[in-house]
């Protein structure tokens, strides 16, 4: 004879339910045990860097003009005579009544008292006026190891690190403790040493100098 045991369907729902309890519990444990908050480290301020000031220097004296700059020549009540000319190779140009007439070197006031002077001959009091039209003549150049090795236009005061920056800078191979300056007077040539990193890195900025027209700066 077969005994049938009968089956309690009613026993799972229970168990799953102490399953579940278990698991809330355990989960309960855990949080109560969560891990400290992490604790802010204070980031330190940036060291503060000593600030060098160049003090500034004595006015430009006045643009003395070269070879290749355009001049615009006028002079009162008498238009036939405004002219607009080239300042030639040799430091000439011509003019109307003078003939050729020396400018490279002169400055601008120089120049009209000069003309002044010459055309009093032909028209009484005359009233001259000189204007630089077109500045040609102020150049440096810089050759060697930069980037963009040229001649650039001195049109304003530019030291060696502008320089340097208008030809992008030199390059990789290039020995910053060696570069020169040269430069020509009445007599001879000049050689003035350049040490970047004493200027940019000692903070030596008197030995930045300020260019001339004609300048050439190498870079070995």
């Amino acid at each position: 004879m077969m005994i049938h045991r009968p089956s309690f369907p009613f026993f799972r729902p229970v168990r799953e339910l102490l399953v579940f309890g278990c698991m809330l519990a355990i989960t309960a444990i855990g949080c109560t045990h969560a891990a400290p908050a992490l604790e802010t480290i204070p980031t330190p301020a940036p060291a503060q860097t000593e600030t060098v000031v160049q003090p500034l220097t004595d006015a430009t004296p006045d643009y003395a003009m070269g070879a290749g700059d355009i001049l615009e020549i006028s002079v009162w009540k008498d238009p036939a005579l405004t002219r607009q000319v080239v300042i030639l190779p040799d430091g000439t140009f011509s003019f109307p009544l003078v003939g050729r007439f020396r400018a490279a070197g002169k400055t601008i006031d120089q120049l009209k008292s000069e003309m002044e002077s010459a055309l009093v001959r032909f028209i009484p009091e005359p009233d001259l006026s000189v204007i630089v039209q077109q500045v040609n003549s102020q150049v440096v150049y810089v050759i060697g190891k930069v980037n963009r090795p040229g001649h650039f236009p001195l049109n304003r005061n530019i030291d060696v690190l502008q320089a340097l920056a208008m030809a992008g800078g030199v390059n990789i191979f290039a020995d910053t403790r060696d570069i020169r300056i040269f430069r020509k007077t009445d007599k001879q040539t000049m050689v003035i040493p350049f040490d970047y990193k004493a200027v940019t890195e000692e903070n030596q900025l008197d030995g930045n100098i300020q260019l001339q027209r004609g300048d050439v700066v190498v870079v070995k």
